[in-house]
């Protein structure tokens, strides 16, 4: 049985980033807290509490330090831990930095925002805040009524290019001026250029990642419509011998916030359960 993994498989820069200074907290300061869960993968948020960095929702709820998650926070939320005198020790993203700083200087400069993406994700409340109140979110293929003529366009880091192209078609001939500032994470697209490929060679894919991730949601959607048998999974204890059924060749691939023991672990399963017949694997 052939296994081949995607090159981009597994943690994103940000999401290494963020990850390794947490566990850099958990070696070396007392009383630490994350702002919510430090990334989407519940196996990551679990060995740090094993480590002593537990997560809370509320700033009240912590004590010295605050982690912030790599999807950011509302602006409101830091300068009420600043207030409190917690120590804020920032790991979000730097691309969904970008994002924020982006809304925020199109507010200043007299444009309506448009965020594009998922408006309950911690990371599109983030950037509303820097938007402020005038801002609309919108899904791929929504077009929000009352625009104004001069519009600003940001988009959540994960989305897809092809959803931000379709909300330009969509919008350009209903406006004077617009301005769009392409925040999307160019690990993102690569990720879903890769996966789009491989689905075309292999029997069947295994989606390695949190079930609450969005963008490794985004992969196993991708890889359905191209029709390939797809599974997203989280651990390798949920892969079941019956999907290897007549299976030769396995593609595997993770979202941003997998780590890489999680996709080793479901090669090694797949490679008990019908390696020894096969062909080795590849990456």
């Amino acid at each position: 049985m052939k296994i081949t993994v995607a090159k981009m498989a597994g943690f994103c820069f940000g999401v290494k980033r963020a990850v390794n200074m947490a566990f850099d907290m958990a070696s070396n300061k007392d009383g630490v807290y994350t702002l919510g869960p430090i990334i989407h993968n519940p196996q990551v948020v679990a060995k740090l509490k094993e480590r002593g960095i537990e997560d809370v929702e509320e700033p009240s709820e912590a004590m010295k330090s605050v982690i912030i998650r790599t999807h950011g926070i509302p602006i409101e939320t830091y300068e009420k831990m600043q207030d409190m005198g917690i120590e804020v020790i920032d790991a979000t993203c730097p691309f969904v930095k970008k994002a924020q700083q982006y809304a925020k200087l199109l507010r200043e400069e007299g444009y309506q925002v448009i965020i594009l993406g998922d408006r309950h994700h911690p990371e599109v409340k983030s950037i509303m805040s820097y938007a402020g109140s005038d801002v609309y979110v919108v899904k791929d293929g929504e077009i929000p009524d009352g625009l104004k003529p001069r519009v600003g366009v940001v988009v959540q880091t994960t989305q897809p290019v092809d959803a931000l192209k379709r909300l330009l078609s969509n919008i350009v001939d209903k406006i004077k001026e617009i301005k769009v500032y392409n925040t999307i994470c160019n690990s993102t697209a690569l990720r879903l250029k890769e996966t789009n490929e491989m689905s075309g060679n292999v029997d069947i894919m295994i989606i390695a990642g949190g079930k609450n991730s969005a963008n490794t949601t985004q992969l196993a959607n991708q890889c359905e419509s191209m029709g390939v048998c797809t599974y997203h999974i989280e651990t390798a204890e949920e892969l079941q011998e019956s999907w290897l059924n007549g299976v030769e060749h396995v593609g595997i691939t993770a979202g941003a916030s997998t780590p890489d023991w999680i996709i080793q672990e479901i090669i090694e399963r797949i490679n008990h359960i019908g390696g020894k017949t096969g062909n080795g694997s590849s990456k």
